[in-house]
């Protein structure tokens, strides 16, 4: 294999923006296997990079880790890519769902804010107005 072919546990943290730490989790609970030298060094190929930028693209879009895992293993265990995309969209459903729900939940609060705002609008003004009228009577 070509040295450009593998990557140091310094040099993934920069180009994807975490931590040698959040690197090290990832390969503990098994979502990367690196390849490690007779001094215990390790070295990271292209497929654990692109499995750090599948992880990471997981993470953003509101997956847990149990979830990336699963969806990992299934194109591992099914190199067509069928299950892991079905699995894949099944996850994406009840995201969609659970994004759908919180939507509505912040409407809701916002329209109880905006509603609270008016009325505490209208309660300043009516003091200032009584205020004003005080002012003038003196």
């Amino acid at each position: 294999m070509n040295h450009k072919d593998l990557f140091t546990i310094s040099e993934l943290p920069r180009e994807l923006d975490i931590s040698t730490r959040t690197i090290r989790y990832y390969e503990e609970i098994g979502l990367i296997l690196p390849q490690r030298s007779g001094k215990g060094t390790r070295y990271y190929d292209r497929g654990d990079r692109a499995r750090l930028k599948l992880i990471l693209r997981g993470k953003r879009l509101g997956f847990s880790l149990h979830e990336i895992k699963e969806m990992i293993t299934l194109f591992d265990e099914d190199r067509t890519g069928r299950k892991q995309l079905q699995r894949t969209l099944q996850y994406g459903e009840e995201k969609i769902r659970e994004l759908d729900a919180r939507i509505d939940e912040l409407s809701r609060l916002r329209e109880e804010i905006q509603d609270f705002k008016a009325r505490f609008e209208e309660k300043l003004a009516s003091l200032e107005a009584g205020e004003d009228a005080n002012k003038s009577k003196k």
